[in-house]
């Protein structure tokens, strides 16, 4: 087997690990195995030679970690400053700019955001790393992305859908996000 395809198959690996976790319905065992995604992507896209694009998810698989535990500004802006500073010193190609514009705008959405804007900003992040893994040809990026494109699309619909309909999908998660705010407001006086 050539280089070439042990990087296709750990994006295949990234691909099944990534997929199963729709399946996850817990908030933090989802962020656990996002995390763990992200890193397999990154040894995917080091392997590809797309330096920044591997920069930038593994700086997402760390960042997805820290969100389960702190939603700080702060903490925010460290992951921001590090994925410009790290990942953009990597880029080799002007289209190597969208995954490190991708895991900016998703950092920013996953500490100061949630519910429905929060799905969208990832929609969008989610635009930039498939047009950037058709771009490399990276088989399990693209079907990974691809799938996280539609499922999450679809679900922004039916979430906007049910809140027209004046349902909240979000109500449980709007508690425990506030709750958790003001537990770290508390915390910070």
């Amino acid at each position: 087997m050539t280089y070439y395809w042990i990087a296709q198959s750990i994006g295949g690996l990234a691909f099944l690990v990534g997929i199963t976790m729709f399946f996850n319905r817990n908030e933090r065992g989802f962020k656990y195995q996002l995390s763990g995604y992200s890193a397999i992507m990154s040894i995917h896209f080091f392997m590809m030679g797309a330096n920044a694009a591997s920069m930038s998810v593994l700086l997402s698989a760390i960042r997805t970690l820290t969100s389960i535990w702190w939603r700080s500004v702060w903490v925010m802006m460290i992951f921001i400053a590090l994925t410009f500073t790290l990942a953009t010193i990597k880029i080799q190609h002007p289209i190597e700019i969208l995954p490190v514009g991708g895991t900016i705008a998703s950092t920013w959405a996953m500490f100061r955001t949630h519910g429905l804007k929060m799905r969208s900003i990832m929609w969008c992040s989610t635009v930039c790393w498939v047009t950037h893994n058709i771009w490399i040809g990276s088989i399990g990026g693209s079907l990974i992305e691809s799938s996280f494109l539609v499922m999450n699309g679809f679900n922004i619909i039916r979430f906007y859908r049910m809140q027209k309909r004046g349902i909240d999908p979000f109500a449980v998660e709007s508690k425990a996000v506030k709750a958790k705010e003001l537990e770290e407001a508390q915390k910070n006086k």
